[in-house]
């Protein structure tokens, strides 16, 4: 197999992922908190894309639907969500991607988003592969922490064979053991093989999951680390949680990036893809 194989690319806002092209980053907090919330973030996002010069697509989930805790925070809903990403969309100029969890949301979310984005648990549901794909919109597939890289290739044909031509595939570790997630990174190769871009969802990949007991633990202080060796290996996009104040956020606060660190080591970032893809014209 070729490890570094080339893969379609992806219009998205106005630039391309995939394709050789530099990494994207895919941005935001785990949850819409609020508006103004919203909107401070996404300016500072696309203020830090600005500077180095690296694409962005602002991400933050309407409703999170597979909290651990019937009492947890799941966000403003559908319509209030998608009315402010929106909002987020037009003030900061930057794509905008949330979750969908059921066939009914698929249309009217792609009126709004420019990729849907299909959860981690969800990842084998045909229904809801189909309803994506007829969008039209690029769909991004969370591979499930419970599927070996190469299980992906059965959703990557759902997709096409119901008229999908932009899919992107996301890592986020694997279950070993309870709690704990890891990363074989060769799973991003494997992924890449499949034809399409591949994204790496550096902040879930250190979660807990139900680890606190009525929430999700996490090691926000790994995510550089899996980053670079991600980033080393070849990847298309860089999915990343980011908060102004974590220990304040509603949802995954625990491995979500500080947003006032995040600076420092994409400009890391950004010279290791450019070696890395510099070695496969």
């Amino acid at each position: 197999m070729d490890r570094y194989p080339r893969v379609k690319s992806v219009r998205v806002g106005g630039f391309e992922l995939g394709g050789n092209s530099p990494f994207v980053l895919i941005a935001g907090p785990c949850v819409i908190e609020s508006e103004t919330h919203a909107l401070r973030m996404a300016d500072a996002l696309a203020e830090i894309g600005r500077t180095l010069g690296i694409h962005c697509i602002y991400k933050s989930s309407f409703d999170k639907a597979n909290r651990t805790s019937l009492h947890s925070f799941r966000g403003p809903g559908l319509d209030e969500g998608l009315r402010i990403l929106e909002a987020v969309k037009a003030r900061s100029g930057l794509p905008v991607l949330s979750d969908i969890h059921s066939v009914e949301q698929a249309v009217p979310a792609a009126e709004v988003l420019d990729i849907l984005q299909i959860p981690a648990f969800l990842c084998r549901q045909t229904d809801l592969l189909v309803a994506a794909a007829r969008t039209g919109r690029p769909v991004n597939v969370k591979k499930g922490q419970f599927l070996a890289p190469w299980d992906m290739q059965p959703v990557v044909e759902k997709l096409e064979a119901s008229g999908a031509t932009d899919i992107l595939l996301t890592e986020r570790g694997t279950s070993h053991g309870y709690n704990r997630l890891v990363v074989d990174f060769r799973s991003l190769a494997v992924l890449r093989s499949c034809g399409h871009p591949v994204v790496f969802d550096a902040t879930h990949a250190v979660q807990e999951p139900g680890g606190l007991g009525c929430s999700s633990g996490g090691v926000r202080e790994d995510v550089p680390l899996l980053a670079r060796a991600a980033v080393a290996v070849g990847i298309d996009a860089l999915f990343l949680e980011v908060h102004d104040e974590p220990e304040q956020a509603k949802c995954d606060g625990p491995n979500m990036v500080r947003l006032e660190t995040l600076p420092r080591w994409l400009k890391t970032l950004k010279e290791i893809d450019a070696l890395v893809k510099a070695e496969y014209p």
